[in-house]
């Protein structure tokens, strides 16, 4: 599915004309992210139902996602990097659709995982805490040398739990007395749950290194994930990665921002690529039985 066909950012002179007519004589820190995708001459990005960013730190591919999500509205978890002249850039850009842009679509980032992931860190570390305290209670409880006597209705949910106690063992006692850990997972388990969880049928995602916390492994279920959304569940996806295997993704369109100026290539035609082809071909041998 193609929702966004189109997108167009500022060129040098038409960053250079906002400055000598709007900016006032002041000291700025930062005028980000003018200049940042203008120094590539990327002005203008054509989409497929997958298109693909391609570089390396410092590219531009997180800020012309970050953009194009700003300038849509989307859906997003955690905040970006802004500056005092973010708006006016987005201001500057333009876009074309098909139709409305669907209300489900999001930017999902790397930093929208890790922020579930802690959360859900900590989530079970608190639980952790309590199963602690759970075991200290059991063995309390289970003390021959304490007596219990029940003497009024306010003792009573304490005779349940020391009766429960002396019938239990201890891991059952616990396991009754509280729901086990949220999510007992890997890191790259949970991260995949997050993308699954959060693409849904119908609607644009911007991803942002979703390789990040994942295997190789993971990476290729994630790819065949997205394939398969993009395939058969009408979602269109604009991503930023320098993982070989999204790379690899099925009909892709790639830009590569390393490039000066930037340029449709092939993944096969990639520098990352070509380095990850290269050592695998020097130590051929060694995969040999």
């Amino acid at each position: 599915m193609l929702y966004l066909t189109h997108f167009t950012f500022p060129d040098a002179e038409r960053e250079s004309s906002f400055f000598i007519n709007n900016v006032k004589r002041t000291c700025y820190n930062t005028y980000y992210p003018f200049g940042v995708l203008s120094q590539r001459e990327l002005t203008s990005l054509e989409f497929e139902p997958v298109t693909i960013l391609y570089g390396g730190n410092g590219s531009g591919k997180t800020t012309a996602l970050n953009v194009i999500a700003e300038t849509l509205s989307l859906t997003r978890d955690t905040r970006f990097n802004r500056s005092s002249f973010y708006e006016d850039y987005v201001h500057l850009c333009s876009y074309e659709t098909r139709g409305a842009i669907p209300s489900g679509s999001r930017v999902i980032t790397s930093d929208d995982v890790f922020d579930y992931m802690l959360n859900l860190r900590a989530l079970n570390e608190g639980v952790d805490e309590r199963r602690e305290e759970l075991f200290e209670e059991y063995r309390a409880d289970t003390d021959p040398t304490n007596v219990f006597r029940y003497r009024t209705m306010e003792d009573y949910d304490r005779l349940k739990r020391v009766n429960l106690a002396r019938r239990s063992t201890q891991s059952a006692y616990v396991r009754k007395r509280m729901n086990s850990n949220i999510r007992e997972q890997s890191n790259g388990e949970s991260a995949m749950f997050y993308f699954t969880s959060r693409i849904q049928e119908n609607a644009l995602y911007l991803l942002d290194e979703p390789e990040n916390s994942l295997s190789p492994q993971r990476q290729q279920e994630l790819l065949q994930f997205l394939e398969e959304s993009a395939r058969f569940f009408g979602c269109q996806f604009i991503i930023a990665t320098h993982s070989p295997f999204l790379l690899a993704m099925r009909g892709a369109r790639i830009y590569d921002l390393d490039a000066d100026p930037v340029c449709r290539r092939r993944w096969t035609e990639l520098p990352a690529v070509r380095a990850y082809y290269d050592f695998f071909r020097e130590h051929e041998d060694d995969f040999r039985p």
